[in-house]
Parts: structure tokens; sequence; C-alpha cells
């Protein structure tokens, strides 16, 4: 509503560089985000659980516990948008980051305005709000599953299931047209924006995350060559 202030953005920065934190933090600044800024692993712990942050920026090469561990720690406790942000480039530390929680990974030497594009793609994403005048709230069900969208919560045989921001909003693109086979650029379109910049194996590896917290792969069929479609799973016996 015009003239109702929005609330503030809330980041961690997670760098043990005093020259690089002290460049992201200026630039999240400039995004109008409030930054609070460390430069130990449990520190990083310690701040997303005292900040409750919409952000993390988190370096892998970090003093006490590393990017990845810090990464699983906080996984836990936040559904915050975590980018991993690391000198090492090597293909394991990558998938490392991604399958622990995090939502992309930036690569050292990286550029300040990429970072900013990068931020604004995750924020842009659609996110329904729960509604205040008591109308019910937009579920999808397919199989054993039940996604209620306001509400931002997931079932599966009647357990709830804890998934990350970009695991949901993976599983809610996929079941809005379960029928529909889904390409790689159809989901970076309508999960991480357009035009996305990023790596686009990012695709892959939270599929296959979103896999194994719904059991494997019986809800989520891979298209040889196209893409991904739900499936209803077979009723074990």
């Amino acid at each position: 509503m015009e003239g109702v202030p929005q609330p503030v953005r809330r980041a961690v920065v997670v760098e043990d560089d005093r020259d690089i934190r002290e460049l992201i933090t200026h630039t999240l600044t400039d995004l109008g985000m409030e930054v609070t800024a460390v430069d130990t692993g449990p520190g990083g712990v310690e701040a997303v659980r005292t900040v409750n942050p919409d952000l993390v920026t988190l370096d892998l090469g970090l003093p006490g516990i590393d990017g990845i561990e810090v990464c699983r720690q906080i996984r836990e406790t936040t559904d915050a948008y975590i980018i991993m942000v690391t000198a090492r480039a090597d293909e394991i530390d990558r998938l490392l980051g991604l399958e622990t929680g995090a939502d992309d990974f930036m690569a050292k030497p990286f550029s300040l305005r990429e970072l900013q594009a990068r931020v604004n793609a995750m924020f842009r994403r659609p996110r329904p709000s729960v509604p205040a005048d008591g109308t019910p709230s937009e579920v999808l069900v397919y199989g054993g599953l039940r996604v209620d969208i306001s509400a931002r919560r997931v079932w599966r045989e009647g357990e709830e299931l804890l998934l990350t921001r970009t695991e949901f909003d993976l599983l809610t693109e996929l079941m809005r047209s379960p029928a529909k086979v889904a390409t790689r650029e159809d989901l970076l379109k309508a999960v991480w924006g357009t035009p996305w910049i990023g790596d686009t194996h990012v695709v892959e590896v939270h599929v296959g995350n979103l896999r194994r917290k719904l059991g494997g792969s019986r809800y989520i069929r891979t298209v040889r060559g196209v893409g991904y479609r739900m499936e209803e799973p077979v009723p074990q016996t």
C-alpha cells in the first residue's frame, strides 16, 4: 500500500578478509539492507541466530569452522537466502556448498555489480503473503504432497518437511502444472529470475536436494534431455 513503509531487509556477511567484508557490506547497504558483518565461522552462526537475516553471504574458508559447516548449521534455523563466496573455485567445493543449503555460489574475484544483480534477482521472486482477512490460502495437492503457498509449508503424507526457500519455490513451480515438463530454462526463469547470470547447474543440484527431502525420486521425474515433471509415486506394498 502506498505510504506504508516496507520492512528493512537484514543481511549477515561472514568473511574473514577485511577488505572484501567491507566491500560486500557497502554493496548490500547500498541496496537498503541492514548489515551485520563478522569474520569467523562461529561468529557467523551466532549472528544468524541473533539477527534472523533475509540474506547471508558466506565465505568458504573461515577461521573456527569452515563455510560448509556454517551453512549446514545455519540452514537448520533459517530459510534466508545464502550466497557462498570463495576463492576456491573447485567443482567439489561448489557442489558441497549448494548441497548443504546454499542458494548460489560466487567465486573470487567477483564483480560487486554482479553480486547486486544476483541479490536483486533473489528478492524479486514472488513471495505470497499470509492473508490477513481470513481468506483461505492457496493449497496445492499432488499424490501424498500438500503445499500451503501462503504459509510456505509442505507436508509429505502428513509429515511436515523443512525446505529451503529455493527448494520450496522449485516444488511449487513443478506442482502448479504437474503433468507439464518444466525445462531447466523454465525453472531458472520462474525461480531464479530473468536474465539469470549465475551457474545454470544450480537447477540440477537443488532438484537433487529437493528429491532427497521428498524421499528420493518418487515425486520428481527427470525427462532426459528436456527437464523435470511431477510423477505420482506408486503405492509401496
